[in-house]
């Protein structure tokens, strides 16, 4: 059955509601467009007061118009809207680009009309892209139903290929589609959402993932809420590459607990196209370098990179952008190094960045032995060429090295070149038909290196495959204004390691309760909503039976009950969090105590995870030293760090709220759960 979204950019038929011949007039936009790139299919014009428009038989309405009616584009004023999703539902139309402003981007009388225009489409099953949106484009089959005036400039040419290019917003989505031609890149498709009142970026590029000849996806989004068609578009297992807008909205998100403060919008994103296998990136020069590597088809099984150049400064720099990266360099074999010291001169470096100098290239033999030898080990998964001032007489022998490379190993290789254009003109095209995608640097090249050695197998995938995740509890969330203790008897229940103590009654009852612990204790109020307890002075370290009774008087007078527990020494301190997230609860694993925000040493991942995700994410804390035994201290116990926190998150997957536990005292043998806070939805 034919997807309906597939309208979009390959309609057998598009109505152009709101079609006019007035100059200037944006209806008459899309028209012209069709006509001018070649559009194949039927062209149908609709004005109630016309019969003919640009020498094409115009009809008063989408039911009126010879069906059947594929898509209907629709550009007429915000209240005349409804009438003209009616006239399309009467038409029997798959999908409707509503182009029209004036509603949810300009008021709440908007949001309102928006809302009543969903349910109106999805009551007769009618899919809605926008409105206030620019349209869509299928290049292969010229069916231009935007009105971006991209395509009213006489300079502008249509570039197909395999890549799909969707953005929420229209003006920079047809900007980025205007430098992706002007540098030869070609898209299969382009697609703006606008309001994305009913059809999400997302769905449009899980769609269009579907399509056989795409080979690569990039979008530019600013929510990431529509979870399904993010778990559809990961599935599809074509590289993914977004621009997600937000980046500096870090304020936005409630700071009740250290988990939230620290689970920021940002770093939210960065987590969750993570687990999804998407590469983000930061601007669009960046989502089209990736895109560049996406057209050719280039992949790595991993993340080990070997720097052939012919310039010192440029393998510097590759190796410098590789670790900013998250690359390796990778470690030549013996066997390499000695075949490579068999051409490279000595002054060149036989060593990753291997330099095989000016000497090298002049001679393509050797330069190709070079490579054949690089690429041949085990080890590299990536071959990245770096050149300086490239003339045009030694490329047609790089790029056919280069080639012959690829297709006999099957790894990925990328070129950076740094040099004029003029040097060797089209030397770029030559090295994409190749299918070696090209940059003008190292680090634009280590970026797009990185790309296709992100996504192989994303982390959802393989952590399903391990199978060991436990099932999320299914007892009931803890009631709103859960204390602490409660909150601590409860974590006992299901067997998480809390301190031994209990509540105190009075000075000598904390007196006793200080005894049973051992003689040294920790006391804390129990008041409700205070929850950065430290800051009001609501936490005493070491409590005697000598200073229980007058700490005891000090700390009920705050409002609430005392709490005496164990005083846990010799431990790195970690915490442990679950908050809210777009697309579902986030887990917070990094460096815990009081000063938990000034260390920002936090590494985030959506829900569930196993243990090879929890020491996964463990080792990329800038603190991971300290579990391992620093200045003399004896090693932290791991193990069971990892097991409360794949345990912790099981138990609260479905509570909502957020959960905070901090500090957690990893010990040299066990782990303890110090302090604990439930904050229901909605709570301050």
């Amino acid at each position: 059955m034919r997807n309906s979204l597939s309208a979009l950019w390959s309609a057998r038929s598009v109505a152009v509601v709101g079609a006019s011949e007035r100059p200037g007039a944006l209806g008459g936009r899309p028209v012209q467009f069709l006509r001018r790139y070649g559009y194949q299919g039927r062209i149908l014009p609709v004005h109630p007061k016309h019969t003919e428009l640009f020498g094409l038989p115009a009809h008063p309405t989408v039911a009126a118009c010879p069906g059947p009616v594929d898509l209907a584009m629709i550009l007429v004023a915000a209240d005349r809207v409804p009438a003209a999703i009616e006239d399309c539902l009467a038409a029997g139309v798959q999908a409707a680009i509503v182009c029209s402003s004036g509603f949810a981007e300009t008021c709440a009388e908007g949001a309102r009309r928006q809302e009543a225009l969903v349910a109106q489409a999805k009551a007769g099953g009618l899919r809605i892209l926008g409105p206030n949106c620019i349209g869509s484009v299928g290049v292969a089959t010229g069916q231009v139903t935007s009105f971006s005036p991209l395509f009213e400039a006489p300079t502008t040419r249509l570039v197909p290929g395999s890549l799909a290019l969707v953005s929420q917003s229209g003006a920079l989505g047809f900007g980025a589609v205007s430098l992706a031609f002007e540098r030869g890149l070609g898209l299969g498709w382009a697609v703006s959402t606008g309001n994305e009142a009913e059809l999400t970026a997302l769905e449009v590029l899980a769609t269009l993932a579907e399509e056989p000849e795409c080979t690569g996806l990039l979008g530019y989004v600013e929510s990431l809420a529509d979870v399904d068609s993010l778990r559809r578009l990961a599935a599809a297992g074509k590289p993914v590459a977004l621009l997600k807008a937000g980046s500096s909205a870090a304020g936005a998100r409630a700071v009740a607990s250290h988990t939230g403060a620290l689970a920021t919008d940002d770093r939210v994103t960065d987590a969750v196209l993570r687990r999804y296998g998407i590469v983000r990136v930061s601007d669009v020069d960046e989502l089209l370098d990736v895109g560049e590597a996406f057209a050719t088809g280039t992949r790595a099984s991993g993340d080990r990179v070997a720097v052939v150049t012919t310039s010192g400064g440029s393998g510097i720099l590759a190796a410098d952008a590789l670790a900013q990266r998250g690359l390796r360099l990778a470690e030549l074999s013996a066997s390499t190094t000695a075949a490579l010291a068999e051409v490279v001169p000595a002054y060149g470096s036989v060593d990753n960045p291997v330099d095989v100098t000016a000497a090298v290239m002049a001679r393509p033999e050797l330069f190709q032995r070079c490579l054949d030898v690089v690429a041949a080990d085990p080890a590299v998964d990536v071959v990245l060429a770096c050149f300086c001032v490239l003339t045009g007489s030694d490329v047609a022998g790089i790029a056919e090295g280069l080639a012959r490379v690829r297709q006999a190993t099957g790894k990925a290789v990328l070129v950076a070149r740094t040099g004029a254009e003029h040097l060797a003109p089209g030397a770029g095209a030559e090295l994409r038909r190749a299918g070696i995608p090209v940059y003008a640097t190292p680090g634009r090249a280590v970026a797009a290196a990185a790309a296709v050695t992100a996504g192989t197998k994303p982390a959802a995938v393989a952590a399903a495959d391990r199978g060991a995740s436990p099932a999320p509890g299914d007892g009931p969330s803890p009631p709103r204004g859960t204390s602490e203790a409660e909150f601590k008897a409860l974590l006992r229940a299901h067997g998480i390691p809390v301190p031994t103590g209990r509540l105190a009654t009075s000075p000598d009852d904390a007196i006793a309760a200080v005894r049973e612990v051992g003689g040294r204790a920790v006391l804390k109020a129990v008041v409700p909503d205070l929850v950065h307890k430290t800051e009001a002075g609501g936490v005493v370290l070491d409590v005697t039976p000598g200073t229980a009774a007058a700490e005891y008087q000090r700390l009920v007078a705050l409002g609430g009950t005392v709490l005496v527990e164990e005083f846990v020494t010799g431990a790195v301190e970690m915490l442990v969090g679950v908050a809210p997230g777009p697309c579902g609860p986030m887990l917070a694993l990094g460096l815990g105590g009081i000063f938990a925000e000034v260390f920002d040493d936090v590494v985030l991942a959506p829900l569930p995870v196993d243990p090879a995700e929890v020491r996964r994410m463990l080792g990329e804390l800038r603190g991971a030293a300290l579990l391992h035994g620093v200045r003399g201290r004896d090693p932290s116990d791991v193990d069971a760090l990892v097991d409360l926190v794949v345990q912790v998150s099981a138990l609260v997957a479905g509570w909502g709220g957020q959960v905070d536990l901090n500090p957690v005292a990893v010990l040299p043998r066990g782990v303890r759960v110090l302090d604990a806070v439930y904050l229901a939805e909605g709570a301050d």
